[in-house]
């Protein structure tokens, strides 16, 4: 079988001129920083707080505090099913450069870090609500998760990733709410101690379709583990300033979005379990909708199954079949 994916890749500045493209998923976290009045000061004061957050972690060598500055580039992924150039939006990801004020260098950081898919989309806000609609008690469909992770593994194995991408990507994600980790005697001088949860969680499962494995790190100055999303070797494959790229950048989203977890006045202890319901906690000067987020979901989610999973159906399933 011959079916091919072909796969176009655009990056653009996430800077303080940042509008989101009409491709662009609105949920994904720049993104919905950069819409009503408030937009230029939210990307300001949220760009402001990841260089900081990079010099605070990045303290060596460092007197001032101000030595680096992080720039952030969106890189969208559009694929095009059988050379039609009907193309699709189908991933949306962050990357990282760092800027060495002293020297003047510039330094490649990690791409990922935020992972945005429209079929990621469909299958939880569409698929696995239709299917548990009628259940008494919540179950995966079958196959859940199959074809996101294979269109994913075929993208970072695609010599369009290797032209673009020195290392393999790392996605970083919040802790799970309904889950407990526990710290390990583990620790790293950048990603901090290492927790490790007491299950697994379907965001796991899905990321595992993917072809990631998945550790829990909870880096100095903050007050809450992270979940990081990755192929190969995290602690050894990435320098210590990528790493910190992507502390900083994800850490600092999650702070405005979950500012429950990750600017709570109290940091974690042995045992941890993040509360969504936690009043002990700060606010960022930043303006964030999070009821509109998850409505929107629904609604991209429907869009990924109208032009992307119903029309390219056949093909989509003899591909996912074949697809080793």
């Amino acid at each position: 079988m011959n079916t091919d994916f072909t796969f176009t890749i655009k990056s653009l500045s996430l800077d303080e001129n940042y509008h989101p493209s009409d491709s662009t998923r609105i949920t994904t976290n720049f993104a919905n920083l950069a819409r009503g009045e408030s937009r230029q000061d939210n990307l300001r004061n949220a760009l402001k707080m990841i260089d900081n957050s990079f010099n605070a972690l990045a303290h060596w060598d460092n007197p001032k505090g101000d030595r680096y500055s992080v720039e952030l580039e969106i890189i969208s992924v559009d694929m095009d099913i059988e050379g039609s150039d009907q193309t699709f939006p189908s991933i949306e990801v962050l990357k990282t450069n760092i800027v060495d004020n002293k020297t003047k260098e510039r330094i490649e950081g990690i791409v990922g870090n935020n992972f945005s898919s429209y079929v990621r989309d469909y299958d939880f806000s569409v698929l696995l609500l239709d299917h548990n609609k009628d259940q008494a008690q919540f179950s995966i469909p079958e196959n859940f998760g199959d074809l996101h992770g294979k269109l994913f593994q075929y993208f970072v194995n695609s010599n369009t990733y290797k032209e673009h991408f020195n290392k393999a990507p790392v996605i970083c994600l919040s802790v799970s709410d309904n889950k407990v980790y526990s710290r390990t005697e583990n620790k790293h001088p950048v990603l901090g101690f290492e927790y490790e949860p007491n299950e697994s969680s379907l965001t796991e499962q899905y990321f595992k379709k993917m072809g990631l494995q998945v550790r829990y790190f909870m880096p100095p100055n903050s007050v809450a583990p992270l979940a990081f999303y990755f192929f190969g070797d995290l602690l050894n494959d990435y320098s210590n300033l990528e790493l910190i790229s992507t502390i900083s950048t994800m850490e600092t989203f999650q702070k405005i979005y979950r500012p429950e977890i990750y600017n709570a006045n109290a940091v974690a202890g042995n045992c941890y379990q993040p509360n969504l319901k936690n009043q002990d906690h700060s606010l960022t000067q930043i303006v964030y909708d999070r009821e509109e987020r998850s409505q929107l979901a629904i609604k991209q989610g429907k869009f990924a199954e109208e032009h992307f999973i119903k029309p390219y159906q056949a093909v989509l399933e003899q591909w996912s079949a074949s697809y080793a």
